[in-house]
C-alpha cells in the first residue's frame, strides 16, 4: 500500500517540552500549525474521553487546534455488552454540529429523495405506531468512529415522517477498538423510523470507522519511535470534517484543513515564482498569518527551504539512506542564522515530514531516521469500512 501527502503543519521557535525519541507517550508532545503568527502558536494538549480497547488501559491525548489534531485512544478489556452506558459517544468536541447536520440532510435526500422523501417500502410494510429496539453492532474487529452522527440521522428521520425520536444508549465511544460481535449501542422507538435511517447511519458510521481502523494500524506501527502518522487533503468531497475526526479518533494527526489555512511551496510555485526564496517570501507577504511548509526532494533543497524561512518541511519519496541524511542535514543547522532572510534564525527544531512510497512494513524504519511525521494518503482516500451492522430485536 502506497501512501504519500500534501502538507503537514509546523511549529516556530517556541515549543513545549518534546517526548525523547523512542518513547511511548505522547504527553507534551508539541502539535504545530499555523496559528496567530508567522512562527507562533503550540496546540495546547488536551484529555480525550475514555474507550475500550482489547487488552490494557493507555494514556491518551488530543490535540484540537486548526492545524494538526493529534489523538490516541484510552483502553480498557470489557465487552461491550457489559459495559455501562456511555454519556457521550464524541471522541472530541472538534466536529461542528451544523456541518453534521447539514452531511446529514445531504445523505437522506440522496436516499429519501427531496424533504420529507420517503421509504416506499418500510411505509407500506411496517406500521406508523409499531415500535421496537435495535442494536448497532461491529461486525468485525476494529476501531469505531462515526458514532457521533447516529443521533443527527434518527432525529432528522423521526422529523420527516413526523415521529417520535427514537432513543440511542451508546456503551462504545468512538475511538475505541471493538471485537466483531460488539454491540456499540442500542436504539429503540418508532420501527419505522429504525429502518428509514439504518442506511445513512450505516454509511456515515462505517466510513469513518474503517479510517479509524486503518490509522490505528499505522500508530500502532509507530508505537514508540517519537513519530506520528498524519492524514492528507485526499478525503472524500463533502465528508472531510468526519474523516479527519476518524484519523483522530484512530490514533493519528491531522493536517491542514485545507487550502486556507496553511501554505505548501511545491515545485510548481517554485517554478513560477522564480525560487523558494522568492515562494515564500511571497507567502510571507501576502498571508502573514499561515505557516509555510517547502516541499524538498533532495538535502539542499531542504537545506535551501529552511535558509529561506520554511517553518516545516515535506521530504518527498526519499529513500530511507537519503532521508536519514536530509534529516542530519537540517538538524545540523537548527538555531543557526537563516542565509537567505536577514537576522531570521532557523527554528530551534524545524518539523520535518516523510511521505511517498510508505507503507506499513516501512514504517519503523522511516520513522527512525528522525522525522517527525509520516503523512499517508491512504489513511483517507484508500481505507476500507468497517462492517457494521443495525439489527432489530425480534418481537
Amino acid at each position: 500500500m502506497l501512501a504519500d501527502g500534501d502538507v503537514a503543519c509546523a511549529d516556530g521557535d517556541v515549543h513545549p517540552s518534546r517526548r525523547a525519541r523512542g518513547s511511548s507517550s505522547t504527553r507534551d508532545r508539541p502539535c504545530a500549525h499555523a496559528h496567530g503568527g508567522r512562527r507562533e502558536g503550540v496546540a495546547r494538549l488536551v484529555e480525550p474521553g475514555t474507550g475500550a480497547d482489547f487488552a490494557e488501559q493507555t494514556g491518551g491525548r488530543q490535540t484540537t487546534r486548526s492545524g494538526y489534531r493529534e489523538a490516541v485512544t484510552d483502553a480498557s478489556t470489557s465487552a461491550a455488552s457489559t459495559q455501562p452506558p456511555v454519556s457521550s459517544p464524541a471522541f472530541d468536541d472538534a466536529l461542528d454540529h451544523a456541518w453534521v447536520a447539514g452531511v446529514v440532510r445531504t445523505a437522506l435526500d440522496e436516499d429519501l429523495g427531496p424533504e420529507p422523501g420517503r421509504d416506499v417500502t418500510t411505509q407500506a410494510t411496517v406500521d406508523a405506531g409499531a415500535r421496537g429496539t435495535a442494536d448497532l453492532v461491529a461486525r468485525e474487529e476494529g476501531v469505531v468512529a462515526g458514532l457521533v452522527v447516529v443521533p443527527e440521522v434518527l432525529g432528522q428521520v423521526a422529523r420527516r415522517l413526523g415521529l417520535e425520536e427514537p432513543a440511542v444508549t451508546f456503551v462504545a465511544r468512538d475511538g475505541d477498538r471493538v471485537a466483531g460481535g460488539q454491540v456499540l449501542a442500542a436504539i429503540e422507538g418508532p420501527t419505522q423510523a429504525l429502518l428509514v435511517a439504518e442506511r445513512t447511519l450505516l454509511n456515515l458510521a462505517s466510513r469513518a470507522s474503517g479510517v479509524a481502523t486503518h490509522t490505528r494500524r499505522w500508530a500502532d506501527a509507530l508505537e514508540g519511535t517519537g513519530a506520528l502518522v498524519l492524514d492528507t487533503r485526499k478525503t472524500t468531497p463533502g465528508l472531510r470534517a468526519l474523516e479527519k475526526y476518524a484519523v483522530r479518533a484512530g490514533g493519528g494527526t491531522n493536517k491542514r484543513m485545507g487550502l486556507y489555512d496553511v501554505a505548501m511551496v511545491k515545485d510548481n510555485h517554485v517554478v513560477a515564482a522564480g525560487s523558494v526564496a522568492a515562494a515564500v517570501a511571497a507567502v510571507r507577504a501576502r498571508f502573514p498569518d499561515v505557516a509555510v511548509q517547502v516541499e524538498a526532494d533532495t538535502a539542499d533543497q531542504a537545506v535551501e527551504a529552511i535558509d529561506a524561512g520554511a517553518d516545516f518541511l515535506l521530504l518527498d519519496n526519499m529513500p530511507t539512506p537519503v532521508l536519514a541524511a536530509t534529516v542530519a542535514a537540517v538538524r545540523a543547522r537548527q538555531g543557526t542564522p537563516a542565509s537567505g532572510v536577514p537576522g531570521a534564525t532557523v527554528p530551534e527544531h524545524v518539523e520535518l515530514e516523510a511521505t511517498g512510497n510508505l507503507t506499513l512494513d516501512r514504517a519503523a524504519e522511516v520513522a527512525g531516521t528522525g522525522v517527525d511525521y509520516l503523512s499517508v494518503g491512504a489513511l483517507t482516500h484508500s481505507s476500507p469500512i468497517l462492517d457494521l451492522a443495525l439489527d432489530l430485536r425480534p418481537a
